[in-house]
């Protein structure tokens, strides 16, 4: 069984593999209920956004892991994954800048990650 942190860490990979922009990890263990990390990227287009999400969705299959709930789809501009302890946001860069979710969880630390594409926002120094 895989646990919130490696199931964070496995959508951010598969995020990252459909080049996914400015992936982060928001740790939210102790200051919240609704889950344990918030994994949000973005993607250029809805097709990318829609990508992104079924990469995401077939990479934690792998591992046993589904989605008890998602929003949006492949037209959307933001795609919601429930995965339980982690919630995946995909969003087309406009639609995350209007939620803004990372002003939101400001307090939450980000989770260092290593991943091949471009530099993440956020990211420690």
């Amino acid at each position: 069984m895989v646990d919130a942190l490696e199931t964070a860490l496995r959508a951010a990979e598969a995020a990252d593999a459909k080049k996914a922009l400015d992936i982060l990890v928001l740790d939210l263990r102790g200051l919240t209920t609704i889950a344990d990390y918030f994994v949000i990227c973005s993607g250029a287009s809805s097709t990318q956004v829609g990508a992104i999400a079924d990469a995401i969705g077939e990479a934690l299959a792998r591992e046993g892991v589904r989605p008890s709930h998602i929003e949006g789809g492949s037209e959307a501009s933001w795609v919601l994954m429930d995965v339980g302890d982690v919630v995946v946001h995909v969003f087309q860069e406009e639609a995350r800048t209007y939620y803004g979710l990372e002003r939101l969880w400001g307090d939450a630390p980000r989770v260092p990650l290593v991943l091949a594409g471009p530099v993440l926002r956020g990211a420690p120094s």
